[in-house]
């Protein structure tokens, strides 16, 4: 599957921050991980980290896939409120979940702060209603989360006009969110471990994975092959097994990022991350070169051809939305892609394993917030790796 468009705007900015090899002979670890997105790398970084000699392999260069088509924002919460997560999975589970995307951000902080170079920057987020009957909504959601410890304020439309010059029925205004660049994140955790527990190889697809006695045999699309006593399939919108693809509805997903804007760049205007209650959604983030990164204009279907071929008119929308949610900016488009997004019924994630496929495990970091889903599959597959108990692994499992 080709999972976004030709030109990101990620790995245009950055380039290529060091070069892999393909995979040309027999290699032996601890633990394989296919897939070399941000979520395979935060699962090598982890697992390496606690000891295991780690082996990625990518069938692209490294971060090519989804990853560097994601605009990363970085917030706790999902693509269902809390309110809506309570009544579908019940109050521990939804509440633990949501805790779990909190104390992501924390984490992400500190590892983007040791590894480096990662653009991180903590912001505040900004939850708009859409329209008047969203109000009631909201105001539901604050309460829920009010509830459980959550810091945010709930604004009213005056309250919006007055901070943020939005004429919008109400928003929720929260104090802990942030984003980052996904692509130099990746590469970035890689780079810290490479010699020190990880190996990565590019170009490199992953054929066949075959369960043995002690382990997996992976054979590659180059002939060689690859034990290991692990696997974690870290493919995303690509994995292969039925049992995964079933659990995840794909979509088409647009964006487009502005030339510089003075204002940003001479930081006078300190900007929150922005998205809103309509489904789909429009969002809104900054990047450290002074642009505006918006997304959203989502279509039901996955199709490459049919997806690029509008980009062109779902640009030209964003672009829209974006004059008229900064009305005071001077702002034009710089780059425009698109990329596969999915969904599951629960807004979660599925990591652990999968009836079928022995000591292999999945990390399957479906849903807006792949950033803080992959720091917590990486911690969930460090434990199930190391058989350390871990109690989150329940909320996120196959089959729940």
């Amino acid at each position: 599957m080709r999972v976004r468009s030709a030109s990101p705007f990620w790995p245009l900015k950055d380039g290529l921050p060091f070069s892999c090899m393909p995979l040309k002979e027999d290699r032996t670890c601890d633990v394989a991980v296919v897939g070399g997105g941000l979520c395979g790398s935060m699962i090598a970084y982890h697992l390496a980290e606690a000891g295991a000699d780690t082996v990625v392999l990518d069938k692209r260069r490294i971060g090519l896939g989804s990853t560097s088509a994601s605009t990363a924002l970085v917030l706790y919460e999902v693509d269902m409120h809390l309110s809506d997560l309570i009544s579908m999975r019940g109050e521990k589970s939804a509440v633990r979940a949501y805790k779990l995307g909190l104390e992501a951000i924390h984490k992400i902080e500190r590892l983007a702060k040791k590894v480096g170079g990662c653009g991180f920057v903590r912001k505040n987020s900004l939850y708009l209603a859409s329209t008047v009957a969203d109000r009631s909504r909201l105001e539901t959601e604050y309460k829920t989360r009010r509830r459980y410890g959550f810091s945010l304020d709930y604004l009213d439309a005056s309250g919006v006009l007055r901070k943020f010059g939005l004429k919008r029925p109400a928003a929720l205004l929260g104090h802990v969110a942030g984003q980052i660049d996904p692509y130099l994140f990746a590469y970035s955790l890689l780079a810290e471990r490479m010699g020190r527990g990880v190996a990565a190889y590019d170009l490199t697809e992953v054929v066949e994975y075959q369960a043995t006695k002690r382990g997996v045999l992976l054979t590659t699309d180059r002939g060689s092959q690859v034990k290991a006593r692990k696997v974690v399939f870290a493919t995303g919108y690509e994995t292969k097994q039925k049992e995964a693809r079933k659990a995840v509805d794909l979509k088409s997903s647009y964006a487009i990022v502005t030339e510089p804007v003075p204002e940003l760049l001479a930081e006078s205007r300190d900007i929150p991350v922005i998205w809103e209650t309509a489904r789909p959604y429009f969002y809104a983030r900054t990047t450290r070169d002074g642009r505006i990164m918006a997304g959203g204009e989502d279509e039901d279907f996955v199709n490459p051809t049919r997806r690029d071929h509008l980009i062109p008119s779902k640009a030209s929308t964003l672009l829209n939305r974006t004059k008229r949610t900064f009305p005071d900016l001077d702002v034009e488009t710089g780059y425009a892609w698109a990329g596969t997004f999915g969904e599951t019924e629960d807004s979660l994630p599925y990591i652990g394993e999968i009836e079928g496929y022995p000591n292999a495990y999945f990390a399957l970091c479906y849903g807006a917030n792949g950033t803080n889903f992959a720091l917590m599959a990486s911690e969930i597959i460090r434990d199930m790796y190391l058989k350390r108990p871990n109690e989150d692994a329940e909320i996120f499992r196959f089959g729940r």
